[in-house]
């Protein structure tokens, strides 16, 4: 069994006509995983729809214990691209044992030309081939934690690539 963790971020935003603001009325994840035919045995769990440069410290433990909870050794967690790798930081410093794998997207999920779908395919083929350990994929790259950045000019994650083996 995958655990798939959501807490918003870009990928599960929708934008809003009258204002022209992006906003979470909901999580899209079900959507994704149905329109892909993803037919895994996936435990999905809303924790919350945050952006992500608003996510406290008191958010990421709560994270933390959820990740930690689990039985699952194979984790998905949807999160915004601004603070991933922050959150990705804090993880790593308890968690040792699971392969834990965090996912986003440039463009929501609902908006034309998303990069959404693609990200979260790569993540659950990721979390399933990569040993233990935290990491980031996004646009078909697979980084371990601790060697990516995002690029805001490039609008991209880069760094030392993970090769699955």
């Amino acid at each position: 069994m995958i655990k798939l963790i959501v807490t918003g971020g870009t990928i599960d935003k929708r934008y809003n006509e009258l204002n022209g603001e992006l906003y979470f009325p909901e999580t899209h994840l079900p959507a994704m995983l149905q329109q892909s035919r993803c037919k895994l045995d996936i435990d999905l769990q809303s924790l919350m729809l945050k952006d992500s440069l608003n996510m406290t410290e008191a958010d990421r433990e709560a994270l933390r214990q959820v990740c930690s909870a689990t039985d699952a050794e194979q984790i998905i967690i949807t999160h915004g691209t601004d603070t991933m790798v922050d959150s990705a930081g804090y993880l790593a410093k308890t968690i040792t044992d699971k392969t834990i794998v965090l996912v986003g997207a440039m463009v929501p999920y609902m908006v034309s030309q998303s990069d959404a779908l693609f990200n979260l395919g790569c993540a659950v083929v990721a979390v399933q081939l990569l040993p233990a350990g935290i990491y980031i994929t996004m646009n078909g790259k697979v980084f371990a934690w601790d060697k990516v950045i995002k690029d805001r000019q490039a609008g991209e994650f880069k760094g030392s690539t993970q090769h699955l083996s």
